[in-house]
């Protein structure tokens, strides 16, 4: 029998897998301080050549901002915004070598307790939480607490960088599924983690597919996935929102009051208005670097309303990421 051949990847693609493999392998070695002056550097060069991930961030923080804000203004939050970003991905090549015990202590999280009593409960918990901060961090400070958890992450290519992002999560003590190419749909596995009283953190403040729900965000219209409030509904689970920002020291989170089991278009609203109250407070560490509203979407690709709750799960971060659902 002919043996499979192995897949070929184009040069673009080698230059990725070769940057995560220096990232993981260079990154952990040397000094932190040393990393964070590199990674500042990088984000402020990215920042200049105003790249189309970086025009589309500064597009985004302008809803957030308001109307009124002045360009001198947007650009200072925008060039903070990219420094957040650039040090969310500094810290995901050096997580694995910060202490354990800084990983609890540097946390500065209010609303702990809504996720013990969630836990306490036995029906399971879901986590919905936007792209802020670091929320790798943050799955790993709440499985040294006590709560593993499950995600989703989008299946991306290159394939390598995929599987290492997974094996990285998982090291961590996450439960990692594919979006696609799974044993079954996601969707189902999460249902019957929450059925066994499990936990869950989804990242729900993006919407890739055609089956979001329409949510009011900065005075506008987008959709975010129906997923988090559909798995509560369907299975009793509590559904917390959560936001995280990056401190000085460390990192901060905010756990908001358990949603209301009402609807998936209210409940996912109240989401919606979650993220803003922290994205407005915290705008240069919200992580949004692709189209989010639906008047900037291309006619073509607006979302309509959902319709199997097989296919809520919507990959939303990059490289592999925790999807949202």
């Amino acid at each position: 029998m002919p043996k499979p051949r192995s897949r070929v990847i184009g040069a673009r693609d080698q230059l990725i897998v070769l940057g995560y493999r220096l990232g993981w392998g260079l990154l952990r070695a040397v000094p932190e301080r040393f990393a964070r002056a590199a990674f500042r550097v990088g984000a402020d060069l990215a920042w200049r050549r105003r790249g189309k991930g970086i025009l589309r961030l500064r597009s985004n923080l302008a809803r957030v901002l308001g109307p009124e804000v002045s360009s001198q203004r947007l650009d200072q939050v925008t060039r903070e915004a990219v420094r957040s970003y650039a040090r969310y991905w500094m810290e995901i090549f050096r997580l694995s070598v910060i202490p354990q015990d800084e990983i609890i202590s540097r946390m500065d999280l209010a609303g702990e307790d809504r996720l013990w009593t969630a836990m306490q409960r036995g029906q399971g918990l879901v986590v919905a939480l936007p792209h802020m901060g670091n929320w790798d961090h943050a799955g790993a400070w709440l499985v040294l607490r006590g709560i593993p958890f499950t995600t989703v992450a989008e299946r991306l290519e290159p394939a390598e960088v995929f599987d290492r992002f997974v094996a990285f999560r998982e090291s961590l003590g996450m439960e990692v599924l594919p979006l696609t190419g799974g044993a079954s749909p996601p969707f189902r596995i999460l249902a019957d983690r929450l059925r066994a009283g499990g936990a869950m953190c989804l990242l729900s403040d993006r919407d890739l597919s055609r089956h979001g729900v329409a949510v009011q965000f900065f005075g506008a219209r987008a959709t975010m996935p129906a997923g988090p409030a559909r798995l509560a509904l369907d299975t009793g689970a509590t559904l917390l929102p959560a936001v995280l920002w990056f401190e000085n020291g460390g990192w901060g989170c905010q756990v908001y009051p358990p949603v209301d089991h009402t609807d998936v278009a209210t409940m996912t609203q109240e989401l919606a208005d979650a993220y803003a109250e922290a994205i407005a407070e915290h705008p240069q560490d919200w992580h949004m670097l692709q189209r989010l509203w639906s008047d900037d979407l291309e006619p073509g690709r607006r979302p309509a309303a959902a319709a199997d709750p097989d296919h809520e799960v919507d990959g939303s971060a990059a490289t592999g990421g925790p999807a949202a659902v």
